[in-house]
């Protein structure tokens, strides 16, 4: 009698092992999903102007939003709607930003997104 109870301690403590490594899975890829930056060293980064740094905070704003959503899909559904919001972010900026401050704005963007392990 022993014995079963603890064979059956030892797979519920298996089993509680498995779904906590499930759950830190989930919020470290909630997190790398966040895309959340500090507004005014990018409007330095960039040298926004004021109207710009308004626009810029809405689109970027949007973007955080469709990165969440992105975080919260599985599989292939992922990576769709990643694509999807980074091509959306790049096209609005695109309007927003000059050639110079746009190439800017990608090469911190493809950067934020390889270091996170997003792309």
């Amino acid at each position: 009698m022993k014995k079963i109870v603890l064979i059956m301690i030892a797979m519920l403590s298996m089993t509680m092992a498995n779904a906590e490594n499930e759950n830190a899975n989930t919020m470290q890829a909630t997190q790398a999903y966040d895309m959340h930056v500090n507004m005014r060293k990018l409007a330095v980064t960039l040298g926004l102007t004021k109207d710009q740094m308004e626009a810029v905070q809405d689109i970027h704003e949007s973007f955080c939003q469709a990165m969440m959503l992105a975080a919260q899909a599985t599989g292939e559904d992922r990576e769709v709607l990643t694509d999807q919001a980074v091509r959306t972010d790049a096209r609005y900026m695109r309007y927003v930003l000059d050639h110079k401050q746009y190439r800017t704005y990608l090469m911190l963007l493809n950067a934020t997104l390889h270091n996170r392990g997003i792309r």
